[in-house]
């Protein structure tokens, strides 16, 4: 820039704004806000540093201003700024070098670089270093405020597109806690996704403590991959933060002010807290836990949309959490009770199959399709010459076999049109989920390999494990054959009961595909038999 057209520009600069290095410095602890966009402008020459700043800051921005690269990096490591304007020769440290200090340092900053040399070489020197964009002297004030501004809008859109990232991973982790039995498996999630949303160095979980309303412990941390293994998570000053929580105050803050919310504060500089935020895990209005993260890197601060996401994580984490707990104690005191005396085992399992009646009873298209692929199975097993013992198994089999369906939702799958891969994927899942249910209980175990394998096929098409053949358990391939008779034989939303005839021509013409080709002729001749005695008492058949 010439010297005219920098004295021309200092008058007009002068005439209208103020120089912001006369403005006051902010604190220490500062940390950029979403609403104001911070600029670093970086050169050697005062007059183009006023000139800039008092433009740009006429533009509605804060701007800082430093007369080379080396105190320009060290004022990035003080403060968060969205974009750093640099000249390219400067004395200690020029803008290239600049540029690729702040790489190393990994400082989220969109870098600019203003050169008087106006050759491609440079510019094309800059960009490969990591630049967004470049200016060349002599400039005009108008041309840098445009490419300031289409910076900060593709910073911007930037942002947008990982928060929206993160509101579907949000909603995709709340779909799998909402469907989980174990206290363990919702904290790990949970936590998970809490790093991935935020980018976090430090996540804890506290719950309540049973029977000990108000005193709460840690009951899982999760430390992300940049951060030291050991890194703890600071205890919280429950005097400050409980308060909050009763009167439905979110609790967001950054630098020295997250201190005064932690029991503790370390004196170590490295350790300084950047950001902190913290969830109550509410319900009925009763706080059963808080949902914490904290950050120690610079810049990272946790901003609102971050914490109104964690917000929804931890709503429905509070009730799955619950869920799990009286899932789990329902588990562990029915152990007790059965290792005391035998006869509260035929009483749980009787609990646990009115559980899964209940759900088929919620659901008019299943209502009673429990009892009736037992019957069917019970048929194939007489056929089968199985003893006793393995008769009564295969009919808890029958009555069993879709306690999975208990972490499905049937109204998603109850719909006349195809399912969508979502929804298939949700469908198939319920052998495995039942499998799940079934094995912690000691007397359930020998029902497991039929509930876990009755949508296995013969030639190894089915699921969960592609199994093929006598590979799959005799149990299994039993049930298979009952199961899909009687769906074949019962309305569905997406269409009528299948007469018999068309059922049984479906088995026939599906055998050693889907059904094992030496139970489905036992079935048939058992059905015909039991079709034959029901008529002939009078009672209703399918027809």
């Amino acid at each position: 820039m010439s010297t005219s057209d920098r004295e021309a520009l200092a008058a007009s600069a002068t005439a209208t704004a103020t120089p912001s290095e006369a403005a006051p410095e902010s604190p220490p602890d500062y940390v950029l806000t979403g609403d104001t966009a911070r600029i670093l402008v970086v050169d050697d020459e005062k007059v183009i540093r006023e000139i800039l700043a008092d433009f740009l800051s006429m533009e509605g921005y804060v701007v800082h201003a430093v007369e080379d690269g080396a105190t320009a990096l060290e004022e990035l490591k003080r403060r968060s700024y969205n974009l750093v304007i640099s000249d390219l020769k400067m004395p200690k440290m020029g803008g290239l070098d600049l540029i690729q200090k702040i790489a190393e340092e990994s400082i989220p900053v969109l870098t600019v670089i203003m050169t008087g040399f106006g050759t491609v070489e440079t510019a094309i020197e800059a960009m490969k270093k990591g630049a967004y964009d470049y200016i060349l002297k002599p400039f005009k004030v108008e041309e840098v405020i445009h490419i300031v501004q289409r910076g900060l809008d593709r910073q911007r859109l930037q942002h947008e597109n990982i928060r929206l990232k993160d509101a579907l991973s949000i909603y995709k982790i709340s779909e799998a806690i909402a469907t989980s039995l174990s206290v363990e498996t919702v904290l790990d999630l949970v936590l998970e996704a809490t790093i991935d949303t935020v980018d976090a160095d430090v996540v804890s979980l506290l719950l309540e403590e049973p029977k000990q309303e108000g005193r709460f412990t840690e009951r899982m941390r999760k430390v992300s991959e940049r951060a030291d293994p050991g890194m703890g998570a600071p205890a919280l000053n429950f005097d400050e933060v409980l308060p909050l929580f009763k009167e439905d105050r979110p609790l967001l803050v950054s630098g020295s002010r997250a201190y005064r919310y932690i029991a503790s504060p370390p004196h170590d500089l490295e350790k300084r807290l950047v950001s902190f935020c913290s969830i109550p895990l509410k319900l009925n209005q009763r706080i059963i836990g808080m949902l914490n993260a904290y950050s120690y890197t610079r810049g990272n601060k946790f901003s609102e949309g971050q914490r109104k996401m964690l917000y929804v994580l931890a709503s429905r984490a509070a009730f799955s959490i619950e869920n799990a707990r009286l899932y789990e104690n329902l588990v562990d005191a029915n152990k007790d009770l059965t290792t005391a005396n035998v006869s509260l085992e035929e009483n749980f399992k009787q609990t646990i199959i009115g559980f899964a009646h209940a759900l088929e009873e919620s659901d008019r298209y299943t209502r009673g399709h429990s009892e009736r692929v037992a019957m069917y199975a019970r048929l194939i097993a007489i056929g089968l010459g199985m003893s006793g013992p393995e008769i009564d198994t295969v009919v808890k089999v029958g009555l069993m076999h879709d306690v999975g369906k208990i972490g499905v939702r049937n109204d998603k799958l109850n719909k006349p049109g195809k399912l969508t891969p979502e929804e298939l994927a949700m469908f198939r899942s319920h052998p495995a989920k039942g499998k799940r249910i079934l094995e912690p209980i000691p007397f359930m175990r020998d029902i497991v390999p039929g509930c876990y394998c009755h949508h296995e096929a013969w030639d190894g098409s089915g699921y969960p494990q592609g199994l093929m053949g006598d590979r799959i358990p005799l149990i299994g391939r039993v049930v298979a054959i009952a199961d899909a008779y009687d769906a074949m034989t019962s309305d569905r939303a997406y269409r009528k009961a299948l007469p018999h005839e068309i059922a049984c021509g479906e088995l026939e013409r599906c055998t050693g595909s889907q059904f094992d080709p030496e139970i489905v002729p036992v079935f048939l001749a058992q059905i015909e038999e039991f079709r034959r005695l029901e008529a002939a008492a009078g009672r209703l058949i399918p027809r």
